[in-house]
């Protein structure tokens, strides 16, 4: 893909968007009144899970849990019975908590606005950082998790080997007004149309612009 292509490219995933599910996190973003700590949970548990899991176990921790005070002060097991079957559900559990714990003690109860401050809490990691600065905060970032990642990579717009370097070759290169879409339009079209394995080729409204660096068969 060339440099010159993106913004058509980002116009065509945003109309092919609307066709598809939209994320759990993005809804929980879109909510009339805006929380940094429910898009910081429902991102630590949307990790490895499928987003109905996510949106399950995020809504019957919400009811318990709805602010890091009340968080803070659940015991693990409860949070585990909460959030089953959830990837990994027990490592988040001790997670959910130890945030909890750590913004009610140590932040005055609010989430950083920032990737560094973010990156100070267990469990987090880039991905996370950047989707709480830019859906809970509507601040700049570039989440990238491994949809972007792979589908920056077979465009040709980037090439680099691991979703932190392709955030940063994104930071250069792709234009900010687009920093914060680029994850949930790249994440939609790679569950349905872009898959790792024998891509949709013949259904992608992208098929011109895109360079198919490392695709053996495609459908």
């Amino acid at each position: 893909m060339k440099i010159d292509e993106i913004d058509r490219a980002v116009e065509i995933l945003r109309e092919e968007y609307k066709t598809f599910p939209v994320p759990y996190v993005t809804e929980v973003a879109a909510e009339k009144k805006r929380s940094p700590y429910k898009v910081l949970v429902s991102c630590i548990l949307s990790l490895r899970t499928k987003d109905s899991t996510t949106r399950e176990a995020s809504e019957r921790l919400f009811k318990i849990a709805p602010t890091p005070e009340r968080l803070a002060r659940l015991e693990v097991e409860v949070i585990e019975r909460a959030i089953y079957p959830a990837g990994f559900y027990r490592v988040k559990a001790g997670t959910l908590k130890e945030v909890g714990r750590v913004l009610v003690e140590e932040r005055g109860s609010k989430v950083p606005d920032t990737i560094e401050g973010l990156l100070e809490l267990k469990g987090v990691g880039r991905k996370t950082a950047n989707l709480v600065v830019t859906m809970g905060y509507n601040k700049p970032g570039i989440c990238v998790d491994v949809h972007v990642h792979r589908i920056t990579n077979r465009w040709g717009y980037v090439r680099t080997k691991s979703p932190d370097s392709t955030e940063m070759a994104l930071r250069k290169k792709l234009p900010e007004k687009h920093w914060a879409d680029i994850n949930d339009l790249l994440v939609a079209y790679g569950q349905n149309l872009c898959r790792p394995v024998s891509p949709y080729c013949s259904e992608c409204k992208l098929y011109g612009m895109c360079n198919r660096v490392g695709v053996k068969k495609r459908r």
